[in-house]
């Protein structure tokens, strides 16, 4: 590849044994991306590297002002050994949507994708070969100019991390139970709700490590401005199955346009199911839950894919989703999505790509 410099680790580390239990995002592999930008010259010096610590300044401005964005990825192996990614056009270009709202330069979409799969394609053997396992990525953008100021930087750099990853589910997909936050707000439309950046997640904790405390798994957030229209799940979109119609919140500029979830709304359509994005209320989905309408409810996610609600807590309202099973529309998605992504089935074109030398 042109302008894409190799230097091999003189150290490769020892690899997880098969069956081992990897977990999430605690193991990296022997190799990192690394790209510079400097003003007046652009992205260059685009190199991987040894994976290892890299050296910016305490001054560094994604330290102090949060100007960082980043997306989350997989590498597949499929059974006839084929190394896949899913929709990996999708996630650069969602990640430029967010550079542009985090004043962060816009990086070439088909230079990343090339380079990245000339990282994966030299760290395939990290690609765990246990079912449902996979090679988590994590492309980055940081502000790394070494100037106090609330300004956008000069400087930046564009990383790729890889870690080995264990089932998402490592007991099995079972439903999770959610609780409606009331109190903190994570975004309102006009802030960075859609950019896939940091600080969306630290504003999360809170509220996170509450429902936590409560016996929850995850946070239901309400829009920031009236408190009752469904945003985001945690870290994840959300879909309510409502009558046989399937519902999720529109693209309104304080949530995250999912690659799953965009995956989720074309496969349904294209299988015929009634799909529509728009407004939902707390109060519609109670009403719905109160009078036998409301069938399903789950999240979507590059993580988990599929994560179904058994239960939901709003207020002193406990709402119990399908009897606290795994629904059919929820169940059919995460084998069809994970029977794609792990090449069991074609596919929708262009969905899975093939990583070569």
């Amino acid at each position: 590849m042109e302008n894409l410099s190799v230097q091999l680790t003189q150290n490769p580390k020892e690899k997880p044994a098969k069956g081992a239990k990897l977990g999430f995002g605690s193991v990296f592999t022997d190799h990192m991306l690394l790209m510079d930008y400097d003003k007046g010259i652009g992205w260059h010096d685009a190199r991987i590297v040894p994976y290892g610590p890299i050296s910016i300044s305490l001054a560094a401005t994604c330290l102090h002002y949060a100007q960082e964005t980043f997306e989350g990825m997989k590498a597949y192996r499929a059974e006839d050994g084929r190394v896949l990614l899913f929709r990996p056009e999708e996630n650069f270009k969602r990640m430029n949507i967010s550079n542009e709202r985090m004043c962060i330069p816009q990086l070439d979409v088909d230079f990343c994708l090339n380079a990245l799969k000339k990282l994966v394609w030299l760290e395939r053997d990290w690609i765990p070969e246990d079912k449902e396992s996979s090679l988590y990525l994590r492309p980055m953008c940081i502000g790394v100019e070494s100037k106090l100021g609330v300004k956008d930087a000069d400087n930046y750099l564009f990383a790729i991390l890889c870690s080995p990853s264990g089932p998402y589910y490592a007991t099995g997909l079972k439903p999770v139970k959610i609780y409606v936050e009331e109190q903190y707000v994570r975004a309102v439309r006009g802030g960075v709700g859609f950019a896939k950046t940091g600080g969306n997640y630290a504003c999360s904790m809170l509220a996170q490590s509450v429902a936590h405390e409560k016996g929850y798994a995850q946070v239901l957030w309400l829009d920031g401005v009236e408190k009752k229209y469904i945003g985001e799940v945690g870290a994840m979109n959300i879909f309510f199955v409502i009558d046989g119609e399937i519902v999720t919140p529109e693209l309104d500029g304080s949530i995250l346009s999912g690659i799953t979830r965009k995956s989720i709304i074309e496969l349904l359509r294209h299988e015929g199911y009634r799909v529509t994005e728009r407004k939902l209320s707390i109060q519609e989905v109670a009403e719905s839950y109160r009078c036998g309408k409301l069938q399903e409810v789950f999240g979507s996610g590059t993580a988990a894919v599929i994560s179904p609600v058994g239960e939901l807590k709003w207020g002193d309202e406990v709402m119990i989703i399908n009897n606290n099973e795994i629904g059919p529309i929820s169940a059919h998605l995460y084998q069809e999505l994970t029977d794609i992504q792990w090449g069991r089935v074609k596919g929708p074109e262009g969905w899975s790509v093939e990583v070569k030398e």
